[in-house]
Protein backbone atom coordinates (compact mmCIF):
# COMPACT_ATOMS: atom_id res chain seq x y z
CA UNK A 1 0.00 0.00 0.00
CA UNK A 2 1.49 3.42 -1.04
CA UNK A 3 1.15 6.17 1.71
CA UNK A 4 2.07 9.53 1.20
CA UNK A 5 3.03 11.62 4.30
CA UNK A 6 -0.29 11.95 6.72
CA UNK A 7 -0.01 16.17 6.12
CA UNK A 8 0.78 16.38 2.89
CA UNK A 9 -2.85 13.82 2.01
CA UNK A 10 -5.80 14.77 1.27
CA UNK A 11 -5.25 18.65 0.23
CA UNK A 12 -8.51 18.53 -1.86
CA UNK A 13 -10.55 18.24 1.09
CA UNK A 14 -8.91 21.44 2.39
CA UNK A 15 -12.10 23.44 1.63
CA UNK A 16 -13.85 21.12 4.68
CA UNK A 17 -11.57 19.95 6.58
CA UNK A 18 -8.39 21.50 8.58
CA UNK A 19 -4.94 20.23 7.98
CA UNK A 20 -4.81 18.17 11.21
CA UNK A 21 -8.79 16.31 10.50
CA UNK A 22 -7.50 15.86 7.13
CA UNK A 23 -4.15 13.81 8.67
CA UNK A 24 -5.98 11.95 11.04
CA UNK A 25 -8.63 10.88 8.29
CA UNK A 26 -5.78 9.64 6.06
CA UNK A 27 -4.03 7.52 8.95
CA UNK A 28 -8.05 6.62 9.94
CA UNK A 29 -8.40 5.37 5.94
CA UNK A 30 -4.87 3.71 5.62
CA UNK A 31 -5.71 1.70 8.49
CA UNK A 32 -8.81 0.49 7.50
CA UNK A 33 -7.17 -0.64 4.35
CA UNK A 34 -4.36 -2.80 5.83
CA UNK A 35 -7.18 -4.31 7.80
CA UNK A 36 -8.61 -5.33 4.36
CA UNK A 37 -5.30 -7.24 3.18
CA UNK A 38 -6.82 -10.23 5.24
CA UNK A 39 -4.08 -12.71 4.99
CA UNK A 40 -2.04 -11.02 2.89
CA UNK A 41 1.35 -9.88 4.50
CA UNK A 42 0.86 -6.12 4.44
CA UNK A 43 3.43 -3.67 3.82
CA UNK A 44 3.54 0.56 3.31
CA UNK A 45 5.27 1.93 0.65
CA UNK A 46 6.36 5.57 1.89
CA UNK A 47 9.69 8.29 2.01
CA UNK A 48 8.14 9.87 4.96
CA UNK A 49 9.49 8.99 8.45
CA UNK A 50 6.20 9.72 10.46
CA UNK A 51 4.25 6.99 7.66
CA UNK A 52 7.31 4.38 8.35
CA UNK A 53 6.96 4.66 12.09
CA UNK A 54 2.96 4.28 12.07
CA UNK A 55 3.15 1.26 9.59
CA UNK A 56 5.51 -0.08 12.11
CA UNK A 57 3.66 0.32 15.01
CA UNK A 58 0.25 -1.46 12.86
CA UNK A 59 2.38 -4.57 11.82
CA UNK A 60 2.96 -3.80 8.94
CA UNK A 61 6.97 -4.08 6.95
CA UNK A 62 8.23 -0.98 5.53
CA UNK A 63 9.46 -0.46 1.92
CA UNK A 64 11.33 3.14 1.27
CA UNK A 65 11.08 4.60 -1.64
CA UNK A 66 12.54 8.17 -1.59
CA UNK A 67 11.87 10.67 -3.98
CA UNK A 68 10.27 8.25 -6.74
CA UNK A 69 6.56 9.60 -7.34
CA UNK A 70 3.71 6.87 -6.70
CA UNK A 71 4.16 4.90 -10.12
CA UNK A 72 8.12 4.68 -9.24
CA UNK A 73 7.54 3.99 -5.64
CA UNK A 74 4.71 1.43 -6.54
CA UNK A 75 7.18 -0.55 -9.01
CA UNK A 76 9.97 -0.73 -6.45
CA UNK A 77 8.17 -1.91 -3.71
CA UNK A 78 7.04 -4.93 -6.20
CA UNK A 79 10.52 -5.45 -6.98
CA UNK A 80 11.75 -5.57 -3.37
CA UNK A 81 8.98 -7.94 -2.98
CA UNK A 82 9.69 -10.09 -5.62
CA UNK A 83 13.36 -9.75 -4.15
CA UNK A 84 11.92 -11.33 -1.05
CA UNK A 85 10.26 -14.33 -2.82
CA UNK A 86 6.54 -12.99 -2.68
CA UNK A 87 4.71 -14.34 -6.14
CA UNK A 88 1.22 -11.98 -6.13
CA UNK A 89 1.43 -8.15 -5.31
CA UNK A 90 -1.88 -6.44 -4.15
CA UNK A 91 -1.38 -2.32 -4.46
CA UNK A 92 -4.36 -1.29 -2.85
CA UNK A 93 -4.82 3.00 -2.53
CA UNK A 94 -4.44 3.81 1.20
CA UNK A 95 -7.81 5.78 0.88
CA UNK A 96 -10.44 3.35 0.14
CA UNK A 97 -13.05 3.92 2.59
CA UNK A 98 -15.14 0.36 2.17
CA UNK A 99 -11.87 -1.74 1.28
CA UNK A 100 -12.72 -5.39 2.39
CA UNK A 101 -11.14 -8.71 1.51
CA UNK A 102 -8.60 -7.61 -1.02
CA UNK A 103 -6.81 -10.80 -0.02
CA UNK A 104 -9.07 -12.61 -2.38
CA UNK A 105 -8.26 -10.67 -5.00
CA UNK A 106 -4.77 -12.38 -5.04
CA UNK A 107 -4.68 -14.71 -8.51
CA UNK A 108 -1.67 -15.81 -9.71
CA UNK A 109 -1.24 -15.90 -13.40
CA UNK A 110 -2.93 -12.70 -14.54
CA UNK A 111 -3.25 -8.51 -13.58
CA UNK A 112 -6.26 -7.87 -12.03
CA UNK A 113 -7.99 -4.21 -11.77
CA UNK A 114 -10.39 -2.54 -9.91
CA UNK A 115 -10.88 0.90 -11.49
CA UNK A 116 -12.60 3.46 -9.66
CA UNK A 117 -16.25 4.16 -9.89
CA UNK A 118 -15.23 6.84 -12.79
CA UNK A 119 -13.61 3.74 -14.18
CA UNK A 120 -10.72 5.98 -15.08
CA UNK A 121 -7.65 5.25 -11.90
CA UNK A 122 -6.88 2.42 -10.57
CA UNK A 123 -7.79 1.93 -6.77
CA UNK A 124 -6.69 -1.93 -6.80
CA UNK A 125 -3.85 -3.68 -9.21
CA UNK A 126 -3.06 -7.31 -8.67
CA UNK A 127 0.41 -8.49 -10.59
CA UNK A 128 2.71 -11.10 -11.08
CA UNK A 129 6.00 -9.94 -9.01
CA UNK A 130 8.17 -10.81 -11.92
CA UNK A 131 6.16 -9.39 -14.51
CA UNK A 132 7.65 -6.29 -15.11
CA UNK A 133 4.73 -4.49 -14.90
CA UNK A 134 4.76 -0.67 -15.46
CA UNK A 135 3.01 1.00 -13.26
CA UNK A 136 1.38 4.62 -14.66
CA UNK A 137 -0.61 5.99 -12.04
CA UNK A 138 -2.82 9.33 -12.29
CA UNK A 139 -5.59 10.24 -14.80
CA UNK A 140 -6.80 7.99 -16.82
CA UNK A 141 -4.30 4.80 -15.15
CA UNK A 142 -6.81 2.55 -15.35
CA UNK A 143 -6.62 1.96 -19.47
CA UNK A 144 -2.86 2.10 -19.24
CA UNK A 145 -2.47 -0.75 -17.16
CA UNK A 146 -5.15 -2.73 -19.18
CA UNK A 147 -2.50 -2.26 -22.08
CA UNK A 148 0.33 -2.68 -19.76
CA UNK A 149 -0.99 -6.15 -19.38
CA UNK A 150 -1.74 -6.42 -22.99
CA UNK A 151 1.72 -5.63 -23.11
CA UNK A 152 3.02 -8.34 -21.39
CA UNK A 153 1.10 -10.94 -23.06
CA UNK A 154 -1.11 -11.64 -19.35
CA UNK A 155 -4.48 -11.92 -18.57
CA UNK A 156 -6.72 -9.29 -17.47
CA UNK A 157 -9.44 -9.83 -15.03
CA UNK A 158 -11.18 -5.84 -14.45
CA UNK A 159 -13.53 -6.42 -11.29
CA UNK A 160 -16.10 -3.63 -10.73
CA UNK A 161 -16.60 -3.26 -7.80
CA UNK A 162 -18.48 -0.45 -5.72
CA UNK A 163 -16.93 -1.20 -2.33
CA UNK A 164 -13.06 -0.99 -3.89
CA UNK A 165 -13.96 1.28 -6.87
CA UNK A 166 -15.01 4.05 -4.05
CA UNK A 167 -12.11 6.55 -2.55
CA UNK A 168 -12.09 9.58 -0.47
CA UNK A 169 -10.23 12.62 -2.63
CA UNK A 170 -13.14 15.20 -3.41
CA UNK A 171 -15.68 17.08 -0.58
CA UNK A 172 -18.72 15.46 -2.49
CA UNK A 173 -16.88 11.81 -1.40
CA UNK A 174 -16.44 12.30 2.23
CA UNK A 175 -19.92 13.66 2.30
CA UNK A 176 -21.51 10.44 1.04
CA UNK A 177 -19.34 8.49 3.27
CA UNK A 178 -20.95 10.44 6.26
CA UNK A 179 -24.12 9.89 5.28
CA UNK A 180 -23.39 6.74 4.63
CA UNK A 181 -22.55 6.19 8.67
CA UNK A 182 -25.22 7.71 9.41
CA UNK A 183 -27.47 5.47 7.63
CA UNK A 184 -26.37 2.13 9.31
CA UNK A 185 -25.75 3.95 13.11
CA UNK A 186 -27.47 1.93 15.13
CA UNK A 187 -28.50 -0.99 12.66
CA UNK A 188 -26.42 -3.58 12.10
CA UNK A 189 -24.33 -3.82 8.68
CA UNK A 190 -23.34 -7.20 6.62
CA UNK A 191 -20.57 -5.47 5.59
CA UNK A 192 -18.71 -2.32 8.21
CA UNK A 193 -17.50 0.58 6.99
CA UNK A 194 -13.53 0.80 7.12
CA UNK A 195 -12.54 3.56 9.76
Amino acid sequence: MPVKSFRAAKLRLAPVLKAEARADLARDLALGVLAAAGKLEPFVVCDDDEVARWAEATGAGVIWTPGLGLSGAVAAGVEQLCARGIEVVVVAHADLPYAEELDKLAMSGCVTLVPDLARDGTNVAVVPSRAGFRFAYGKGSFGRHRAEAARLGLPCVVVHDRRLGADLDLPADLARLERARTATRGRPSPAPLAP
